[in-house]
């Protein structure tokens, strides 16, 4: 797969963070975020600290505040959602701005809100000071399933395609006067929905016989050797650490 292909979350940079190896920021993301998971949802402090952390790591990394912030509209169908649990939930009420709100259910959204928040941005910040490959990287050095990683790597590298031709179905289907204004248009959009399956299906298919073709047996050949140091792991692991001491003392 093409080493210089880049995503536009990756902001390139030489900061500490930039440097550590994949597999370490990956693995202390995970461990980051099960942390977070684990935090009692009574916990306000432990959370705003956990928030601190990521600012930290943040400005470590030297990535800027609009990048993130931008990055998060991705959390909106799960703000959504938490803003319909208190209307929605049951149990007992109480009555905030004039609305009558469950209880039960404001608890439940402040915890999808504050836990799927913190594990948002902690992803943002990975993939900004992480290139996809070197994700692909880390990944198989820390022995996630060679089908996941190869699933992966097709869809970094053969989304762009997809998405290329998407906009060239668009462009003649406007060329040739179609404007999408209600659902009358529905069943040409669902045409060109279906034809673009079929291009992409058809497309797999050659390149899985051009592997075929060079000896692809069902595993990949490891994309590059990226080892780390035990000062890396170190480094790496202070965020997850850091985070588990909150939580012991919420505990």
């Amino acid at each position: 797969m093409g080493a210089g292909h880049h995503h536009q979350l990756y902001l390139p940079g030489a900061s500490a963070v930039h440097r550590l190896p994949p597999q370490c920021k990956l693995l202390a993301v995970f461990a980051f975020a099960v942390v977070v998971v684990a935090t009692p949802r009574e916990r306000f402090w432990a959370f705003a600290l956990y928030a601190l952390l990521l600012a930290a790591v943040a400005w470590a990394a030297r990535v800027p505040p609009g990048h993130v912030l931008r990055r998060m509209a991705i959390e909106l169908p799960f703000v959504l959602f938490a803003f319909l649990i208190p209307v929605i939930g049951m149990g007992e009420r109480t009555t905030v701005l004039g609305l009558s709100l469950s209880v039960p259910g404001l608890w439940a959204a402040w915890n999808i809100l504050a836990k799927a928040t913190l594990g948002v941005v902690a992803s943002i910040l990975l993939a900004a000071t992480t290139e996809p490959r070197t994700i692909l990287l880390g990944a198989q050095r820390l022995r996630v399933p060679s089908l996941l990683v190869q699933i992966a790597m097709f869809m970094l590298r053969y989304l762009d395609v997809i998405l290329d031709e998407m906009r060239r179905m668009r462009v003649a289907r406007e060329s040739r006067g179609f404007e999408a204004r209600d659902v009358r248009q529905l069943p040409a959009v669902a045409r060109s929905a279906g034809a673009l399956f079929i291009r992409s299906y058809e497309r797999g298919e050659r390149v899985h016989l051009a592997m075929l073709s060079r000896g692809y047996s069902g595993r990949m050949p490891m994309l590059g050797e990226v080892s780390a140091s035990a000062a890396q792991w170190g480094v790496a692991l202070l965020l997850p650490v850091s985070a588990l001491a909150v939580l012991g003392l919420s505990l």
